[in-house]
């Protein structure tokens, strides 16, 4: 720019940091706040100090700098070292579209939603309460519980909003967080600690009742009759000890008074038959059930439905997913697993191309050695066909090795080796990711659990919609201004701020 062309220049002060730049440069992103600075009459709408000749604004400095330079080069990143929300909140003040912000900082910018989804999954669940089973602190905690555990449907601060419904409406919710929430109240734990308790003990049980000790060989004697011939006949059969049985059986009970409190005190019931966790119990319980109503028949039908739930017992050893709701750790494991699923895919990708490709190999490289006398060239070899050596890549490339089957030529041995150092690379790749979402996840939960309780949140109170000091100071802002003219930016910040506050607009504004 040349001399004549100082008056293009223009000063904006941000948060106390001086920024000096071109109106020319500002002009490069029309319809944002700072293109409307180099408006012939952007002194009397915004903030302007006419002694220091320089526009102001109480702003973040920091990022400020490369809102600037987005104008400059074209090109927006996102600091490093600025907390994503704070920059997204700085970007939408200044009217930049966050689509803007170029690939290489795209990851950084979007990790603080990520983080803010994994929190939401890990949200405390006593909010507004204090640790350790204590009465909320601050006024209307009860009715926040309510809502949160969906049995006060009308909005907060309403008169008798949580007792207006009976005595239903007041111990519903509250058998709901005693079995629902281990955190919610002193007796939750010790109802927590229950369930842990006999979960512990059914798993205990069905591990028994596998060990020969605790089976026990018992004659039955039945009569056969055909026409008229009675036929006597002396079958031995397993039966486990009654103990054991027993104790089950008390598991059960308690298992099932668990969910039957839970099913009738629950929010949503079609939401809680559609949770994979209540799937599962009911799961377990119903064979125990089924088994002790079909016991006493003696029928061909009878005994063949026993036998069938006697093999489906295993679904018993379910229950142990009913920890991850007193366990922050396995519910972190669960969340991996579902956010690491197109690492999980492209891992069973990498590996069925593996085996695919290696048992080909290993099948026409064992009859390179083959003898004259052997045509089909099977006799000296393991890998009879290629569905075989599918099996022998899988280990091999997992690096397990059991060593069952393995190649006994020259070639054989190159085709292993070449298998052996691909699925070591193979499985390389995609684990370092699946490893850094649950460091991730777990250092989210981590800190969710250890945020210390708020008594009350500082929450700024914005300047009136209708104010002319909404773009500008109030010395400097004429009263006739109205923030529709001066500010378009005000009128879409002002109209979310309406929504959040759930405010009707009015006519005309």
């Amino acid at each position: 720019m040349g001399k004549g062309e100082e008056s293009d220049k223009i000063t904006i002060n941000v948060g106390g940091t001086r920024h000096e730049t071109y109106k020319s440069t500002l002009r490069t992103l029309p319809g944002t706040r700072l293109a409307w600075l180099a408006d012939p009459d952007a002194q009397s709408n915004f903030d302007f100090d006419g002694k220091s000749n320089e526009f102001f604004f109480d702003r973040h400095p920091g990022i400020f700098s490369y809102v600037l330079n987005y104008y400059r080069t074209g090109k927006l990143h996102c600091p490093a070292d600025i907390c994503g929300p704070l920059f997204e909140e700085e970007l939408t003040y200044w009217g930049i579209d966050e689509t803007d912000v170029e690939p290489c900082c795209w990851m950084t910018y979007r990790q603080h939603r990520d983080a803010e989804e994994a929190l939401d999954i890990f949200e405390s669940p006593e909010p507004g309460g204090g640790a350790g089973g204590e009465e909320p602190e601050e006024e209307g905690g009860r009715e926040m519980a309510l809502q949160r555990l969906g049995m006060d449907d009308r909005p907060p601060g309403a008169a008798g909003a949580a007792g207006g419904g009976g005595c239903c409406r007041n111990w519903q919710p509250r058998m709901w967080a005693l079995f629902e929430d281990p955190y919610s109240s002193k007796a939750a734990r010790v109802v927590a600690f229950a369930s842990l308790f006999f979960i512990l003990v059914s798993i205990t049980t069905f591990c028994l009742e596998t060990h020969e000790a605790f089976n026990i060989d018992v004659n039955v004697t039945e009569t056969l009759v055909v026409g008229n011939t009675t036929t006597i006949l002396l079958t031995h059969k397993v039966e486990t000890e009654p103990i054991l049985t027993y104790i089950e059986g008390v598991c059960v009970l308690w298992f099932t008074l668990e969910f039957l409190v839970r099913i009738i005190c629950c929010p949503d019931k079609l939401l809680f038959i559609k949770n994979l966790l209540n799937i599962i119990d009911f799961v377990a319980i119903l064979p125990f059930y089924l088994e002790v109503g079909l016991s006493g028949l003696s029928s061909k039908a009878a005994r063949d439905v026993l036998g069938f739930l006697r093999v489906v017992r295993f679904v018993r050893i379910l229950r142990i997913f009913k920890l991850t709701r007193h366990f922050v750790g396995l519910r972190v494991l669960g969340h991996t697993l579902r956010a690491s699923t197109n690492e999980f895919l492209l891992l069973i990708i990498f590996l069925a191309l593996g085996v695919l490709i290696f048992a080909t190999m290993i099948y026409y490289a064992e009859r390179i050695g083959a003898k004259t006398s052997d045509p089909s060239g099977n006799d000296h070899t393991h890998f009879k066909n290629i569905p075989i050596g599918f099996w022998w890549a899988v280990v091999t490339m997992t690096t397990l090795g059991y060593g069952d089957m393995y190649p006994k030529t020259w070639s054989g041995m190159v085709v292993g080796a070449l298998c052996a150092l691909a699925g070591v690379l193979t499985i390389a790749m995609p684990v370092p990711v699946i490893v850094n979402n649950f460091g991730m996840y777990y250092s989210l939960a981590m800190a969710k659990q250890k945020l210390p309780k708020k008594k009350k949140k500082h929450i700024p109170r914005p300047a009136p919609l209708d104010s002319p000091t909404y773009c500008k100071s109030e010395e400097n802002s004429p009263r006739n201004s109205t923030q529709s003219d001066t500010c378009p930016l005000a009128v879409e910040e002002g109209a979310a701020e309406r929504k959040r506050s759930g405010e009707t607009p009015k006519v005309g504004q």
